[in-house]
């Protein structure tokens, strides 16, 4: 009976354990099904499904005449979708490892401070850094890089199933069709930076998105954007794309057609080459305008580089070569070079005085090689006097203002600006205030970043700057666009095509019209007036007829195309240029190397073009920027190359 017992308890209790087995299993069936069921349905549809970004198509932009100067053209990128790498942390870092390896990109960000990390995003982030600051969620792919070698596309598409959560993708990629002829206008596209993503929150950028980072491509990213699209797509085990679900088209960016005219870009651009070459200079700008209406016709600033380096993310090899080159090939020196503009400023000084009644059609002042500016506390002693010098020694007599235009005179407008014994001239006030009138001092406002103001000075900046008062020494200075004026060749551009058209001063514009997808016309441009030069019409006319003068049988009398009938200055600069050795560097006499500046217009009669020449470091601008200019003038006006000239008949000027 006892062993009966026994064996009934023992059934009892495995029936209690395997009822209580079962009751536990249906408690977790019912957990799974009823209560965490939704839970895990939205995990695996996470892992299932996912919602991608379309970009939309980034706006294309042509030259004046329709030739496209960038495109975009089908590339391969590489995402990583950080829920689908591998949660062992070894495993983890063996794919990202491996894709490193395959991208020549460091996985690290002590490997990215390295020296030799081979190709990188611009940033030169680390794919550890990537996946941290512009992770939106864990189910959205980031994307490391686009443009990638088509081999290592095909590399990581057949290691799919060792590279889980990688993903390649086809994506437009921007192909600058000129390269370095036309970067400083274009600029390039990169990585949104953390500032700038931190600016444009409410205008729904996200951490992974490329935008315009330099020239036309960042100033103009509203019109270039568009609006990007989205697709709901089936996912397999491996994170591939099997299914679209639905999608919304991407609306594509605005296109735009440019002021520039590409071919006449590349013709200024091997002037100015051959320019530099001859002057043996390093740095040079030349750019063309139209003065009716402010188009630039074209801007060249060499050295130049070639933003397709840029697309899809430069090499640290390629950006150190370019941002460590002394030459700033990165720098547009057309419109954030500051130099001093020499004679070329002397068309402010001449208007000034003439309309202040300083000086009349008739005033005629005496130069004779050297000004001697008396000492304040001993005007008498003649040996303690201040030299002021003419660049043509033996002085030229005396002259009225066409006269001292037309030979750039340089004791002329000392005396105009500063005055001179018993005749009172301008002074530096009126004078900063003629040059603001004439755009000196301040960005011009053409629709590019990184514009330089020049600078106009006075007795409180040099106080502020220098501990010292204003002397009638650095107004001298002033006049002949030497001493601390600074200026940006497209101000020095500006300055003459107002004197061209007749007194007024436009904003420079690069934009001719913005097209929408459609082709709908949303901005043509206008001419934008600055203002009306305070200057009457017969007194810029007369400088005009010095600047005519100056070419027919003046200063720049190699200019040489008679034919296009062209008025302009000169203008020699002198500046503190360093040896390599730190040293001041000074010619045999004692001078300063000089900058070589030539600006002209034509046809004199009815001006529709306007230019400026800089050689940078380049000698007398009448003997190597006005050359230059005579190419390019020839290359608008579809003239021939003359006959060489003899090198010894060549006359110098300021």
């Amino acid at each position: 009976m006892k062993k009966e017992n026994a064996h009934r308890l023992r059934f009892l209790v495995v029936r209690v354990i395997v009822v209580a087995a079962f009751a536990i299993v249906a408690f977790r069936f019912w957990e799974l099904q009823v209560t965490t069921s939704q839970k895990y349905a939205r995990s695996a549809d996470r892992n299932r499904f996912r919602l991608v970004p379309i970009d939309a198509p980034r706006g294309i932009m042509y030259d004046r005449f329709g030739r496209a100067l960038v495109k975009n053209v089908p590339s391969f990128s590489v995402s990583i979708v950080p829920s689908e790498l591998p949660e062992d942390k070894a495993q983890r870092e063996a794919v990202l490892e491996r894709v490193g390896e395959l991208l020549e990109i460091p996985v690290h960000g002590k490997e990215a401070e390295g020296e030799d990390v081979g190709t990188s995003t611009l940033d030169t982030m680390s794919i550890e850094e990537m996946l941290e600051t512009r992770t939106i969620s864990p189910y959205a792919p980031v994307r490391i890089v686009s443009g990638i070698d088509r081999q290592a596309a095909f590399i990581i598409e057949e290691e799919h199933m060792e590279l889980p959560g990688v993903i390649v993708s086809a994506e437009p990629l921007r192909h600058y069709t000129y390269g370095p002829l036309a970067a400083h206008i274009l600029g390039y596209v990169g990585h949104i930076s953390k500032d700038r993503l931190a600016a444009y929150v409410d205008e729904g950028y996200e951490p992974d998105d490329m935008v315009g980072v330099a020239g036309l491509e960042l100033s103009q990213e509203h019109h270039l954007r568009g609006i990007d699209g989205q697709k709901h797509v089936e996912c397999d085990a491996f994170g591939r794309e099997v299914a679209v679900l639905a999608s919304k088209p991407p609306v594509p960016g605005d296109n735009i057609i440019l002021t520039i005219d590409i071919e006449l870009q590349r013709e200024v651009a091997e002037a100015l080459r051959k320019g530099m070459r001859r002057a043996n200079s390093s740095v040079g700008v030349a750019i063309v305008m139209d003065p009716r209406t402010g188009e630039v016709l074209s801007m060249v600033s060499l050295p130049s580089y070639d933003n397709n380096l840029f697309s899809g993310g430069i090499s640290r090899e390629d950006y150190a070569r370019l941002s460590e080159d002394p030459a700033h090939p990165l720098m547009n020196h057309g419109i954030s070079g500051q130099y001093p503009p020499g004679s070329t400023f002397k068309i402010v000084p001449a208007c000034g005085a003439l309309e202040e009644g300083v000086l009349t059609p008739s005033t005629r002042l005496n130069c004779r090689g050297t000004l001697l500016l008396p000492y304040h506390y001993a005007p008498e002693d003649t040996t303690k006097a201040q030299k002021f010098y003419c660049w043509y020694r033996p002085g030229h007599g005396r002259l009225n203002i066409v006269e001292a235009i037309r030979q750039s005179c340089d004791i002329f407008f000392y005396q105009v600006a500063g005055g001179y014994e018993d005749f009172e001239g301008l002074g530096m006030e009126k004078l900063a205030d003629y040059a603001r009138e004439f755009g000196f001092g301040k960005p011009t406002g053409i629709e590019l970043s990184g514009e330089a103001t020049g600078l106009v000075p006075s007795d409180q900046w040099k106080r502020q700057n220098y501990g010292e008062n204003w002397v009638t020494g650095d107004t001298y200075n002033a006049a002949i666009g030497q001493g601390y004026i600074l200026a940006t060749p497209l101000q020095v551009l500006n300055a003459t095509a107002a004197v061209a058209n007749g007194g007024v001063l436009y904003r420079p514009q690069l934009i001719y019209q913005v097209l929408d997808a459609e082709g709908d016309i949303v901005h043509v441009l206008q001419p934008d007036p600055i203002r009306e030069l305070a200057i009457s019409e017969e007194n810029i006319s007369l400088v005009r007829q010095g600047m005519r003068e100056a070419v027919t049988r003046g200063t720049a009398w190699l200019l040489d195309v008679p034919s296009a009938h062209a008025a302009g200055k000169t203008g020699t600069a002198e500046y503190p240029g360093l040896d390599e050795e730190g040293n001041l560097m000074l010619d045999e006499e004692g001078n300063l190397p000089t900058h070589a500046w030539f600006t002209a217009f034509a046809p004199y009669e009815a001006p529709e073009v306007v230019l400026v020449v800089f050689l940078e470091g380049g000698g007398e601008g009448s003997q190597m920027a006005v050359p230059v200019a005579a190419d390019i003038l020839r290359a608008y006006f579809g003239l021939s190359q003359p006959t060489p000239v003899p090198t010894e008949t060549i006359v110098q000027g300021g």
